[in-house]
């Protein structure tokens, strides 16, 4: 049993498109120019971007932002990961999937890693975006109060 969440990523361009946003991976195998399949070990947070489209257009657009979990835990399936992860934000809808993309980056102009973020943040950048609500930013302040609160163990 593999103790690493995989994600099977693909890239034809202008049809199908998947890769991973942001998250520290630490295994990619190359199947062929296009098709990969990375690793990440469990507790990883990573974001997951899905994009599809045919002659009509635009059929699917999310991102998932997970949470690698332990080798037996429970988790949400989600194609393309093995075996799923920890959901931490799921939204689908290009104008949804836009808004937090535009999240990610606001946290990487605070100079932070994504990844890094409370997974807190995730969950609240989820529901916001799903009833039509703008997210709070995420800050340093924030930051620093996860940093101590994980510190604690709390």
């Amino acid at each position: 049993m593999s103790i690493r969440t995989t994600v099977d990523l693909l890239w034809i361009e202008g049809q199908v498109e998947r890769w991973i946003r942001f998250g520290r991976i630490v295994q990619e195998t190359l199947t062929s120019r296009s098709r990969s399949t990375v690793g990440f070990d469990p507790g990883a947070v990573f974001a997951f971007v899905r994009w599809s489209s045919n002659d009509y257009g635009t059929v699917e657009s999310r991102i998932d932002i997970l949470r690698a979990v332990q080798p037996g835990a429970s988790c949400s399936t989600v194609p393309c990961v093995t075996p799923g992860g920890e959901m931490l934000l799921r939204l689908s809808g290009w104008p949804k999937v836009e808004a937090a993309l535009l999240a990610i980056d606001q946290i990487e102009a605070l100079g932070l890693a994504p990844e890094d973020v409370c997974p807190d943040h995730w969950r609240h950048v989820h529901n916001r975006l799903t009833t039509g609500l703008d997210p709070r930013a995420y800050t340093e302040l924030r930051h620093d109060a996860w940093l101590k609160r994980r510190e604690i163990g709390a």
